[in-house]
């Protein structure tokens, strides 16, 4: 029993840690990736379909995503649905393929940029801690039902905290790289 209260909050909080890491895949910095477009949603024959189940996406230069739609009477939807996005990059169309230039980032932005990956951060650490709560209460439930000793409980707590630590440390890596990926010129 406690060892699955611990195994069932380190899963939780790796899936904390992976959702944040894909908040950070969304964020650009300046540079092209293909993750940027994760979120792009495409009108497709009446449903809405995510842009990567419909064109490749491809970076052939360090500021261009190159996007080639499998069927090419869906590029007009495409193209709307890139300037519906938030975004705010304007595609280029050549009938076959749609071009996202990504533009330099200024200083300022840059900045803003890494604030906004301090506060995406810290809704992780947030739901990291309350992943450490529900485990904790978890823990004392069991105590209480004489399921594990006190001694266990003890035990138990030291484990959770631990796994708690281990992922805030994790989530503060991910800063720490995204930030320096952002404020590198």
């Amino acid at each position: 029993m406690a060892n699955e209260i611990v195994t069932n909050a380190t899963t939780r909080m790796r899936q904390s840690i992976d959702s944040l890491q894909r908040e950070f895949g969304s964020i650009r910095a300046g540079r092209a990736n293909a993750s940027l477009l994760d979120r792009i949603t495409v009108e497709y024959y009446g449903a809405p379909t995510p842009l990567n189940q419909l064109a490749g996406i491809s970076v052939p230069e360090a500021r261009v995503l190159l996007i080639t739609p499998f069927d090419k009477t869906v590029i007009k939807d495409i193209e709307s649905a890139l300037n519906s996005s938030d975004l705010g990059i304007n595609p280029q169309s050549d009938g076959n393929v749609i071009r996202l230039v990504i533009p330099a980032l200024t200083e300022e932005r840059r900045k803003d940029l890494a604030k906004e990956v301090k506060k995406t951060a810290e809704g992780g650490k947030v739901a990291v801690r309350n992943i450490r709560k529900d485990a904790m209460n978890d823990a004392k439930k069991s105590e209480k039902a004489k399921e594990i000793t006190e001694d266990d409980l003890k035990t138990l707590e030291k484990d959770i905290q631990k796994a708690t630590d281990d992922a805030v440390k994790e989530i503060d890596q991910h800063i720490a790289n995204k930030e320096q990926e952002l404020l590198t010129v």
